[in-house]
């Protein structure tokens, strides 16, 4: 489940990060700031990459406890 929600994420930025920076250097116009976008884009981005690289994923529950 962690690793689903970071793939998200990762997406999620990447697309927020090309988007924001045609908007900004571009000619793409969204409607919103691309400069607001790029951060977002950013901060996504590196978070579910972060995720990725950090978390395991696994349903199963330790029965040591």
């Amino acid at each position: 489940m962690i690793k689903i929600l970071a793939l998200i994420l990762t997406i999620a930025g990447a697309i927020g990060l090309v988007i924001g920076v045609l908007g900004a250097f571009g000619s793409m116009n969204v409607g919103l700031s691309p400069w607001a976008l790029l951060i977002i884009g950013i901060v996504f981005f590196f978070a579910g990459v972060g995720m990725l690289k950090t978390r395991k994923d696994t349903d199963q529950i330790d029965a040591d406890n």
